[in-house]
Order: structure tokens, then sequence, then C-alpha cells
């Protein structure tokens, strides 16, 4: 017979700033997507790029590039 999972787990702070990518991909984050702005033949465009910096695709507007991301069940997040 299993014991119930009420436990509680011990609470661990990460600077995600100085993860690897694999430790990145450890945490769940391939669901994760950013938008960032780029040119592009002389335009302003806005890359999709995977959680890992894997580039994705490229958009027009921000918005189309964020709905892009929701519409292939991914969370956009905000970088800075």
């Amino acid at each position: 017979m299993n014991e119930p999972v009420d436990k509680e787990l011990p609470q661990i702070a990460v600077n995600i700033r100085h993860l690897s990518a694999e430790q990145f991909s450890a945490l769940g984050v391939s669901q994760m997507a950013y938008v960032k702005q780029v040119m592009m033949n002389g335009a302003r465009a806005f890359a999709i790029h995977g959680a890992d910096g894997t580039p994705m695709a490229v958009a027009d507007d921000e918005a189309v590039a964020r709905a892009a991301i929701v519409q292939h069940e991914m969370v956009p997040a905000r970088v800075h």
C-alpha cells in the first residue's frame, strides 16, 4: 500500500540565469517560448525562440508571435 503524499517538499532557491540548457529542460521549460524583436531584411520582426534559445519562427507582429506560441500549446514568457 502506498503512503499518501502529503509531506512537505523542501524549498530550493535556484537562480535560473545560471542554469545550463539541460538543467533548464529538466525544469519543464520545453513548454515555454519567448518573443524577441529582431531586424530581418531591414524590417522589424519578432522571432520566437524556445526557452533554450532555439529559433522556432518569425512573425511580422508581436501579437501574432505570441498567439502562435499559445496556439502551439506553449506558454509565452517575457524576457528583458
